[in-house]
C-alpha cells in the first residue's frame, strides 16, 4: 500500500453518508480519491466539467455538491437512467447530466470543457499513446485543469502478472496497470504543470472498498492480502492541457 493519511485531511469526504458510498462503490473509495486530487487543481462554479468513467456517479455528485459546476457524467458500464435516479435522490440533477457513452466515441464539440476529471477508469481506455491526443485533447480547452486517479503499480511490470496475483488478475486485466514513469511518458507531453504521485489516500481508499458488501470487494480482500504491499498502489495525475 501507499502512504496513509488521517481522515482529518479529507474532511469533505466525511460529509457523505458512508452507507450510500459503500452501496455505490465500484472500487477504492472514489470520493476519497477525488477529495485528494481536487485539492491540487482549481475548479470554479461556472466550469463545464467532463467526469469521464463516472461509474455510479459518486464523483459527479461530489463535484456538483462541492463546486456547483456543470458536470457531464459519462460512463459505459452504468446506464444514464440509473445514474439520473441517483442524481435525483441526492438533489444534484440540476447540475449533473448523465450520459451513456464509450470513452472512444464521446459526443462533444471541440473546446467544450473547462476541466477533465477521471477517477478509477482512465487506465481501461487511456493506457496507450494515442487516446489523449485523439479522443480528449480536442474537446478540452487550452489551459484547462485535468485530474486523473487510477490504480497502478509501484514498478513497471510490462503486463506480466506477478505469480501472487495470478489467482485474481489475468494478464489482460493486469496489463491496464502501470507505474508512474510509464504514465509520465504517455501524458506529460500533453500537459503543463504536470504532476504524478502515489496517492496519499491509498490505504484509506482501499480500506473502504474492501469493507463494503460488494462481492467483487470480497474477492479483492484476498488479492490485497496476496499483494501485501508489493505491487499495487493508486496514482494521481494532474496538469493543464497544452496545445
Amino acid at each position: 500500500m501507499g502512504r496513509g493519511r488521517s481522515m482529518k485531511q479529507f474532511q469533505r469526504t466525511e460529509k457523505y453518508d458512508k452507507a450510500f458510498l459503500a452501496e455505490n462503490f465500484m472500487g477504492p473509495n472514489a470520493i476519497l480519491m477525488l477529495d485528494e486530487i481536487t485539492q491540487r487543481i482549481e475548479i470554479k462554479k461556472e466550469m463545464r466539467i467532463l467526469d469521464l468513467g463516472c461509474g455510479m456517479g459518486l464523483s459527479s455528485i461530489f463535484l456538483a455538491k462541492e463546486y456547483e459546476a456543470k458536470i457531464f457524467a459519462v460512463d459505459l458500464w452504468i446506464s444514464a437512467t440509473d445514474n439520473y435516479g441517483r442524481f435525483l435522490d441526492v438533489g444534484v440533477d440540476d447540475l449533473v447530466i448523465p450520459i451513456h457513452a464509450d470513452a472512444t466515441e464521446l459526443p462533444f464539440a471541440d473546446d467544450y470543457f473547462d476541466a477533465l476529471i477521471s477517477i478509477d477508469s482512465y487506465h481501461y481506455y487511456g493506457n496507450n499513446e494515442d487516446y489523449f491526443e485523439k479522443h480528449l485533447k480536442p474537446m478540452i480547452k487550452k489551459g484547462s485543469p485535468i485530474a486523473i486517479a487510477i490504480p497502478g503499480t509501484k514498478k513497471e511490470m510490462n503486463g506480466m502478472t506477478p505469480d501472487e496475483l495470478k489467482p485474481f488478475l489475468d494478464d489482460e486485466e493486469f496489463s491496464t496497470l502501470h507505474c508512474k514513469e510509464w504514465w509520465t511518458e504517455v501524458l506529460q507531453k500533453h500537459l503543463d504543470d504536470f504532476c504524478i504521485r502515489e496517492m496519499e489516500c491509498t490505504d484509506l481508499a482501499w480500506r473502504d472498498w474492501l469493507a463494503s458488501d460488494n462481492p467483487i470487494a470480497k474477492q479483492d480482500v484476498e488479492m490485497m492480502k496476496a499483494d501485501n504491499g508489493r505491487y499495487l498502489n493508486l496514482v494521481a495525475i494532474t496538469g493543464k492541457v497544452k496545445r
